[in-house]
């Protein structure tokens, strides 16, 4: 297999990955009110709602912008100033649940374009990084876009469970809900064996 082949199939494989950690990600949503969809579930102040925000700002970013293809619409925090004050993890009051989750999916099928129109080592350049540190390919922006999706699902994981009790796989196969009990009671008992509060 020569190297463009094999650059070919090691980003389309990655692309494929990509798609699946974007349906992670909404299948997170699903269910919940725009209330539980926006409620801040940690102390920074993590939100489903934001997280979806941000990585359909990322897509439109390092899938678009970097690439020289410009974002078909662009959220107000990036106009006024807030996106470095986290304007990107929460959602306005004018900002509807649909109208978030459809940004995602406009900034991805644009992302897309930019995936398959393009080969793994096609230069762009990242504005937002570092001066000297700019200048970058397709297949690095592809496993950093990836990297960070990932992350923010696991972020979403956690907090959906918070807000229902909803796992991001099946825990029901593992057992009912007395079984979990039972397990967090075991997992309880074996840090509370170890006392390190200052």
């Amino acid at each position: 297999m020569d190297a463009t082949v094999r650059t070919t199939v090691i980003k389309n494989e990655l692309h494929r990955c990509l798609q699946g950690a974007r349906s992670s990600v909404l299948s997170r949503l699903d269910g919940l009110g725009e209330h539980s969809l926006r409620r801040p579930m940690t102390p920074t102040g993590t939100n489903l709602l934001g997280v979806v925000k941000h990585l359909g700002m990322l897509e439109y970013g390092y899938l678009g912008q970097v690439f020289g293809r410009q974002p078909f619409e662009r959220m107000r925090c990036a106009e006024d100033g807030s996106l470095s004050h986290n304007g990107d993890m929460w959602a306005r009051t004018n900002e509807t649940s649909d109208y978030i989750i459809g940004f995602y999916r406009r900034a991805c099928a644009h992302a897309d374009e930019t995936v398959t129109s393009l080969d793994w080592d096609t230069p762009g350049s990242v504005p937002w990084w570092n001066e000297g540190q700019r200048e970058t390919t397709l297949g690095t922006v592809l496993i950093h876009i990836l990297d960070d999706t990932l992350r923010h699902a696991g972020h979403m994981d956690v907090v959906r469970e918070l807000i229902d009790g909803r796992a991001g796989t099946d825990h029901a196969a593992l057992g009912d809900e007395q079984w979990w009990r039972g397990y967090v009671s075991q997992v309880q008992a074996a840090a509370d064996a170890f006392d390190d509060t200052p």
